[in-house]
């Protein structure tokens, strides 16, 4: 699908009250996934703030969580991108890379946190972005079963740099991240 059409789909559902209401969804949380092809990261990130103006010109407010803008916050708040810069250069990767998921660690810093910018926003939707920058230190899949307590009550849109197909998602295309079956693929919703 070309990013035309695509993101003239994602208008068309995002903005109907169906989606905005979470009806037809069998009771399942409000999770749906966007998938795109990494090298088309930079005119999707354009796509996704042009969707945004749309919506918001039609009364639809988003809330959007990158991902990687989340960390980096995270981490200024706990000493710095300096500190972690020096961590890397004395440390082996693996211990930095468990240096790195002890500051943002998902359950304790990550989750609370992104639950702080939920409670504090009025938005309908939430759009995940930034989810490729932050691999390997934060797994899509843990995303958002973490989410499913937090981010209940508005449909949730994450933007994914691979392929879903309903039962797992594949990181670039190359990674299997791990199974996760209780997102809907967006671009096969109908309004």
């Amino acid at each position: 699908m070309h990013i035309k059409q695509k993101f003239d789909h994602l208008f068309d559902v995002i903005s109907s009250p169906g989606f905005l209401n979470k009806e037809a969804l069998g009771g399942e949380i409000p999770f749906f996934i966007s998938t795109y092809k990494i090298e088309m990261g930079l005119e999707i990130d354009k796509a996704i703030k042009g969707l945004i103006n749309k919506l918001e010109t039609q009364g639809v407010s988003i809330l959007v969580l990158n991902l990687y803008d989340i960390t980096c916050e995270i981490l200024e708040s706990k000493g710095g991108m300096d500190r972690m810069f020096r961590i890397e250069k004395t440390k082996s990767k693996a211990k930095f890379l468990r240096a790195l998921q002890s500051s943002i660690n998902i359950h304790q810093i990550l989750m609370p946190w992104i639950a702080k910018m939920i409670e504090d926003s009025d938005a309908k939707v939430y759009f995940i972005t930034g989810v490729g920058m932050v691999y390997p230190f934060i797994r899509s899949h843990n995303v958002l079963n973490n989410l499913q307590n937090i981010a209940k009550d508005c449909p949730t849109l994450m933007f994914f740099p691979g392929e879903y197909d309903g039962h797992s998602l594949k990181l670039f295309s190359l990674l299997k991240d791990d199974n996760y079956y209780r997102a809907f693929n967006i671009e096969k919703v109908k309004i």
